[in-house]
């Protein structure tokens, strides 16, 4: 599984209704793809949630490689005829698991690094077993472990029905949009 996000910062007098239209209306264009156990729309909206600036963002959970590699030649080209072509951060998936949750209003990453003398496996079974039990809340609709093998970091992710306590330095977004075409066949 390939975990994938890219943002765009959108400048300060943006009309983000023109972000929430396009989610509204193409979100829809995603809920049958194939390979794909998920597509957030999300928006950081300036002044909420701890964001500085307002940004539009795509988060995706892809089930083998070669259907991201098919999205980057195909529908991609609506996203870089738009914004122009964002830095796409993978992230080899560790586990990912579909909560109790119904509909996705937030979603949160967090970012951590690995220490360069850690144990690797110890740490990546670790996060797999923290992800699990994240998975377990109840407003939890689905919730990601991925690693970054070129930083050696990884990323949290949670899409929730409310608001979380979240740990600092937590990146919280409003859900646009969630497409689920393989949502229901991640583990619980």
């Amino acid at each position: 599984m390939i975990l994938a996000q890219y943002e765009h910062r959108l400048p300060a007098d943006y009309d983000l209704d023109i972000i929430r239209r396009r989610a509204a209306d193409g979100g829809h264009l995603w809920d049958d793809v194939p390979e794909l156990y998920f597509k957030a729309f999300l928006l950081r909206e300036g002044g909420r949630h701890g964001a500085s600036g307002s940004s539009y963002s795509s988060l995706y959970l892809w089930r083998q490689a070669s259907a991201f590699t098919s999205f980057i030649s195909g529908r991609f080209r609506r996203v870089t005829d738009s914004f122009g072509r964002p830095d796409i951060h993978l992230r080899l998936a560790l586990d990912a698991r579909k909560g109790q949750g119904r509909v996705a209003r937030f979603a949160y990453r967090q970012e951590v690094d690995i220490a360069t003398d850690a144990d690797l496996p110890e740490i990546l079974a670790a996060e797999a077993a923290r992800n699990q039990e994240a998975a377990t809340q109840p407003s939890i609709v689905a919730s990601a472990v991925g690693v970054d093998v070129n930083r050696w970091r990884l990323m949290r992710v949670s899409l929730s029905e409310g608001e979380l306590a979240v740990a600092p330095g937590t990146t919280a977004y409003q859900v646009l949009y969630l497409a689920q075409p393989l949502l229901n066949v991640l583990p619980r």
